[in-house]
């Protein structure tokens, strides 16, 4: 009980602080049009005639007025009548989704797959979902199983998806339970296709940081992660194979996102022996292995910390060195784009691995923002914006499970007024983005400048 009390501890803390500030207050518009404006006929505005004009205009304004305010308050009501229906029509949708995943046809299971990976992506369903969970789990078995390639990559991620809306509660872990053996089966599968088998590894991953209670789950997850992405083929060559490239990040971004939330005693373990399976992968030829294992080491240096070990070692000097040569390289037969984007993750690395500074990231969703303020919490923040993709926002403003775990605090309740404070009119923006463009202009213009001193 006490490691299972832990464990849930140490999900719910991702090593950062929260920052929320205030939501802003309304500005004012830059003009107030008025309806007794003047054009260029104003200078007749003093006649009898012309205030009986004004008049019938002034009342033929607020007739139009009150009939597009009349009207608009009958569209809200029809909204609002509307609202309950449209939620029964999209839950009959799902429905039907659901039925057409038992369907004989891999396309009709392919598409309902698809669809409900859009669904649970985008939208939070865990109500609607609590007392389907079960039908919804067996029929992912079945495309698990049964299905193949493309079918086994969407049912993996539907799973992920799935156990995220049931939350860490006893529902997710008896989803994890249940479908833990067989992503295991598929992730050890030579025979199966790399897509299915990558999806599983950030099933069988994201799964076990959602909803693992036991640590015995937990050691055995990064066991099987770990045998993927260090196979004893690879440590000889240095590097792993490019083919299974995807795969071995997918793995390696798990272990290290389940490392996150490992006991100290389990920590130190990984300190002593497996930390030094990193290094090799540094060498890789894909340039997201390399990215990524970095990371990962840095990750690990983190963690050291937090642990208060040292990780001194004979290697620990060579791995420098070959972290500086990765933020500094400038080989011709690598893309222009990956080189830059490697260098600048390196220097990020290399800085924190000899000063401890780490490069603080904003991330804004609604009227919040949070801070990724150490690797741990990125590395979470990154896991769950690869299986969310753009639905992250969605879910970071109403899932009570990534609220609890970025330590956000219950979903905002916002009324129409505050919504409508925060908005900013089009011709603000218009001018902040031209001030910001100004601004970028003269900078950048100051570094062009060959006469600029050059540090």
């Amino acid at each position: 009980m006490s490691q299972d009390k832990s464990l849930y501890e140490k999900r719910l803390s991702v090593h950062g602080k929260d920052k929320t500030p205030a939501p802003k207050p309304p500005r004012k518009p830059l003009r107030d049009p008025s309806p007794n404006f003047s054009g260029p006929g104003g200078a007749r505005a003093g006649s009898p005639a012309s205030e009986e004009e004004a008049g019938s205009e002034v009342l033929s304004h607020c007739s139009s007025a009150s009939e597009g305010a009349s009207a608009a308050e009958e569209g809200a009501g029809s909204e609002a009548a509307g609202e309950p229906g449209q939620e029964e029509e999209a839950e009959d949708r799902l429905k039907e989704h659901m039925d057409n995943l038992l369907d004989k046809s891999a396309k009709t299971r392919q598409a309902a797959l698809q669809s409900l990976r859009l669904a649970f992506s985008s939208k939070t369903l865990s109500e609607f979902l609590l007392e389907r969970r079960l039908m919804l789990t067996d029929s992912l078995e079945k495309c698990l199983k049964k299905g193949k390639g493309e079918e086994q990559a969407l049912a993996g991620t539907v799973l992920t998806l799935l156990c995220l809306q049931m939350g860490s509660g006893p529902e997710g872990e008896e989803v994890f339970r249940s479908l833990k053996p067989l992503l295991v089966s598929v992730l050890t599968d030579s025979m199966a296709s790399p897509g299915a088998r990558q999806s599983c590894a950030t099933a069988l991953g994201m799964c076990c940081y959602i909803a693992a209670a036991d640590l015995e789950d937990l050691v055995s997850c990064l066991s099987c992660l770990e045998g993927i992405f260090s196979p004893p083929s690879a440590g000889e060559g240095g590097s792993a194979p490019t083919q299974h490239g995807p795969l071995h990040c997918s793995a390696l971004q798990s272990w290290s996102l389940l490392l996150t939330i490992c006991p100290p005693s389990h920590i130190k373990s990984v300190l002593d022996n497996r930390w030094l399976k990193l290094p090799p992968l540094l060498s890789s030829t894909s340039v997201a292995l390399r990215i990524l294992a970095g990371e990962t080491i840095a990750l690990v240096f983190e963690l050291a910390q937090d642990v208060e070990e040292d990780l001194c070692h004979q290697d620990t000097e060579f791995l420098r060195a070959q972290l500086k040569v990765l933020a500094t390289e400038s080989n011709k037969y690598r893309a222009k784009t990956d080189r830059r984007k490697q260098r600048s993750i390196f220097r990020d690395i290399l800085r924190f691995i000899e000063s401890g500074e780490y490069q603080e990231e904003t991330i804004r969703f609604g009227l919040e923002c949070m801070y990724l303020d150490s690797w741990a919490r990125q590395r979470t923040y990154q896991a769950f914006k690869e299986v969310l993709g753009s639905g992250i926002r969605h879910h970071l403003q109403n899932n009570e499970l990534l609220r609890e775990i970025f330590g956000l605090g219950p979903p905002l309740v916002l009324d129409a007024a505050a919504l409508k404070a925060s908005k900013v009119s089009r011709f603000e923006k218009h001018l902040y983005n031209s001030a910001a463009f100004k601004a970028r202009t003269k900078a950048r213009s100051r570094v062009r400048d060959k006469r600029a001193d050059v540090l």
